[in-house]
């Protein structure tokens, strides 16, 4: 995923996990995100409850190889922009992506 939104020119950094997204640097200058549903740890829908918890309404992509309704709506709800199912191709996540830093400007 960082090798994709790199080679349109957009600036990526990857995570091995979301606490480690949330321990480092990134969360404030974060334009955008891109989070699997299911990881070790945190969750990503628990993420997205931790950024806006916290304040931070970085618009986020979610990613999932599971795709349940009741997943998806959560996500939704708390602001989510897209909801992928994998696989999917990846001019679907720079669109997304670039619809994503368009709102944000």
């Amino acid at each position: 995923m960082e090798a994709l939104v790199r080679s349109v020119g957009f600036v990526a950094f990857a995570f091995e996990s979301a606490e480690d997204f949330l321990r480092s640097q990134r969360v404030e200058d974060s334009a955008c995100l891109i989070t699997d549903v299911q990881m070790p740890g945190m969750s990503g829908l628990d993420l997205q409850n931790r950024l806006i918890a916290q304040g931070s309404h970085i618009p986020i992509i979610f990613i999932t190889a599971f795709p349940e309704q009741d997943i998806r709506s959560r996500a939704q709800a708390g602001g989510a922009i897209a909801f992928l199912e994998k696989p999917f191709d990846g001019e679907t996540m720079i669109n997304l992506l670039r619809t994503a830093l368009a709102a944000r400007s």
